[in-house]
């Protein structure tokens, strides 16, 4: 029987997910936690044989969240179920330990077959992100060394850029912040164009790789 801890902060989908697997003869789920920190203690608790980690949740980042988890529960293979389909998140989750990365629009059969997968001790990544691995078809920014463009950034361009890089739409930056869409989208355009860079996917590996994401 493989023992699974979904961890999501989503209490609706975390019950959907039980329904699933509870269906499955081999899997059986035997907790939930809705954040980084409830992660760390029910996998302690529970000694699970799988965890479902969602990358974005409350409390801590979720790939901080991975690298603890991988200390304190090593036995524990790690299957990353998220909806980012960036492939600097694959790249990191994978340096962190991740046995598997699933995005949220699979399949239940796929998500299935994923658990199944790395509690077999094998690797898994969607078919959707083994394409973006393969053909990396975006080139990583170059970034120059000194000085450094973030720090030219003004705070406000700062925050737009973080909460853009997490996956908010203008919208939603703009109800965060209490400010105009179209003051977003300037602060936004803008502070992209400080750093030299033009998609959302670059901005994604350059926080990533300056350690922006995890503070």
């Amino acid at each position: 029987m493989i023992r699974v801890l979904i961890a999501d902060d989503h209490a609706v989908f975390r019950a959907g997910l039980r329904l699933l697997l509870s269906a499955q003869p081999d899997i059986a789920v035997v907790g939930e936690a809705g954040d980084g920190w409830q992660t760390l203690k029910q996998a302690e608790a529970l000694q699970p044989d799988v965890i479902l980690l969602d990358l974005t949740m409350p409390g801590m980042p979720g790939l901080q969240t991975l690298a603890l988890l991988r200390q304190q529960v090593p036995q524990a293979r790690v299957l990353i179920l998220t909806m980012h389909e960036d492939e600097a998140y694959l790249r990191q989750a994978l340096a962190e330990g991740a046995a598997g990365y699933i995005i949220k629009r699979a399949t239940d059969e796929e998500l299935v077959a994923a658990i199944r997968a790395v509690a077999r001790g094998e690797i898994y990544i969607h078919p959707a992100m083994t394409r973006a691995l393969l053909e990396d078809l975006i080139p990583a920014p170059k970034i120059p060394e000194t000085p450094e463009p973030w720090e030219n950034l003004s705070e406000r361009e700062q925050q737009v850029l973080r909460l853009v890089a997490v996956g908010h739409t203008n919208q939603e930056i703009a109800d965060r912040l209490g400010l105009s869409v179209k003051t977003v989208e300037t602060y936004r355009a803008r502070g992209m164009e400080k750093l030299g860079l033009r998609t959302r996917a670059q901005l994604v590996r350059y926080m990533i790789q300056k350690g922006l994401l995890k503070e």
